[in-house]
């Protein structure tokens, strides 16, 4: 099944509903389709063709569900970009995917439209909400003076034809385009359902639709005939009150915006009583946050895993096992997992290694990267980069990302360990470990930290309160106390970019 037959689906199973929540506005399914078959028209007649590429960039809002319906209508790829990323990024991504069309609206306009400064084609740029001028079309024009079904004329996608190139995040080096099929989507989408046993309800669309998280949610919405609230951002008043307004039972977000929940001060004053469970997912979730939050809102949190190249979801706790704290749950259905060593032989139950992971979801590689693609994607595996173990009933704990290993003195330190201990500190509000060269350790243990508001915490009183709860050589050597963790468009630490901060600061100590 391709993406245009979820919303043909959807329709043939649940007949007309209201789909999509925005503002004050609602709109149905079958306005839905009618809207992504006009867009499709409309790219048609400026010559987007079957497989060409186009950029969606810009905040939530139904205009990007309608998009990425219309677009793979068209035959064409979608190439979701966060509309928070700098004009660099985005020059280089439209460069690297050869964007025929990028999607975008007037909030971020000016900023496409300096990223498309010295490519060797223009794409064309259409806004969502600025009339037609001689730098852009209007979607909603271009809607208009499309021939009705004009976008019948084109191959109906394959499932195994790419239906997204996600680029990833770039901390480690330029962003890799991840291709995503269309298979690998629809699988992923139905067995995430079939695993979590997904009712039909309202959720929140609070994830950004640029991310594939937040695309994953919006096709499990289709399978389900559900319906989804969506919110340009993430603004705790506006969420809390949509939990009352909508009844909503559950939804889905990342550690950033549970933390935000927990430390919004006026949370008390909504009436947060029909929500259930939210699914966490895209970084580590710390145990004190997810206990903070059952308290707060009498509600579970359960943590999953996934990555950008299993179209995301590879593990996630069910509501009818056992819940294990810092575990992300066990593989959903059609997803295999395995620990292997450095020299690729699988490790048993319990020993950290590597984890691979398999299945109809895996990508079948980067765009126009072979070297890349032939680095990850062995033997039908993924290999992650994340280190993990698998206990005795089948449950996987990430440790850490294998970059983020700290070896000092020779010895291995997972900062997720000290992460642990110091997110329980009650007054610490975040923080992030990583590790700094050392001259003669190898590499350093650094504490970031944001400190709750109004309270006082030394940095010796950080590593005494660490040595009564860590072993010696697992203790920060030193704390630095700063405003922010630095994040990206969804949510997760830079830690790259922590390093460079933390290294800067140490600098300027001397």
């Amino acid at each position: 099944m391709n993406l245009k037959q979820l919303l043909e689906t959807n329709i043939q199973s649940f007949g007309e509903y209201p789909f999509l929540y925005y503002n004050e506005k609602q709109y149905t399914n079958t306005e839905t389709r009618s809207y992504a078959d006009q867009i499709a028209g409309g790219l048609k007649d400026l010559g987007i063709r079957s497989g060409d590429r186009v950029m969606v960039c810009m905040p939530n809002c139904p205009e990007v569900i309608f998009s990425y319906q219309g677009i793979v209508r068209a035959g064409a790829v979608i190439v979701p970009v966060m509309f928070t990323l700098h004009p660099k990024e985005i020059h280089y991504i439209a460069l690297n995917s050869g964007a025929k069309a990028i999607i975008t609206s007037s909030l971020v306009k000016e900023k496409v439209g300096e990223a498309l400064d010295g490519l060797p084609i223009r794409p064309y740029i259409i806004s969502v909400d600025e009339q037609q001028n001689e730098s852009a079309y209007n979607l909603w024009d271009l809607m208009k003076t499309t021939e009705q079904d004009s976008y019948k004329a084109g191959m109906e996608a394959k499932e195994d034809d790419t239906a997204v190139i996600l680029y990833t995040s770039g901390t480690t080096g330029r962003p890799k385009g991840v291709c995503l099929t269309h298979k690998n989507l629809y699988s992923n989408a139905l067995n995430s359902f079939k695993h979590n046993e997904t009712e039909r309800d309202t959720t929140l669309g609070v994830l950004p639709l640029a991310h594939v998280f937040g695309l994953t949610v919006s096709n499990i919405c289709f399978l389900t005939g559900s319906s989804i609230v969506v919110f340009p951002k993430f603004d705790p008043k506006e969420i809390l009150a949509a939990i009352g307004k909508y009844q909503v039972k559950s939804f889905s977000g990342v550690p950033a915006m549970i933390h935000a929940l927990v430390s919004y001060p006026l949370a008390d004053q909504y009436d947060c009583s029909s929500l259930e469970f939210v699914g966490s997912g895209s970084a580590p979730l710390p145990i004190a946050l997810m206990e903070a939050f059952r308290e707060k809102f009498k509600a579970d949190v359960f943590e999953g895993y996934g990555l950008s190249e299993a179209a995301p979801v590879v593990t996630s706790h069910r509501r009818d096992l056992a819940y294990k704290p810092g575990s992300v749950g066990v593989p959903i259905p059609g997803v295999e997992i395995k620990i292997i060593d450095e020299s690729g032989i699988e490790l048993p139950r319990g020993q950290v290694g590597e984890l691979l992971v398999r299945g109809e979801n895996v990508t079948p590689g980067y765009f126009q990267n072979e070297e890349e693609s032939k680095r990850v994607l062995k033997d039908s595996w993924l290999h992650t980069g994340d280190l993990a173990k698998i206990d005795e009933e089948g449950y996987l704990f990430i440790v850490d990302r294998k970059k983020d290993l700290i070896i000092r003195g020779g010895f291995n330190i997972y900062p997720r360990d000290v992460e642990e201990i110091l997110n329980a500190h009650e007054k610490v509000s975040e923080v992030a470990v990583v590790g700094l060269p050392d001259e003669s350790m190898g590499e350093e243990v650094v504490a970031c930290i944001v400190k709750k508001p109004g309270v006082e915490l030394s940095e010796s009183e950080v590593i005494e309160y660490c040595q009564k709860h860590l072993a010696k050589n697992k203790t920060p050597r030193r704390v630095l106390f700063i405003e922010a963790l630095p994040r990206n468009g969804v949510g997760k630490i830079l830690k790259t970019h922590l390093r460079k901060t933390a290294g800067d600061l140490m600098v300027q100590e001397q």
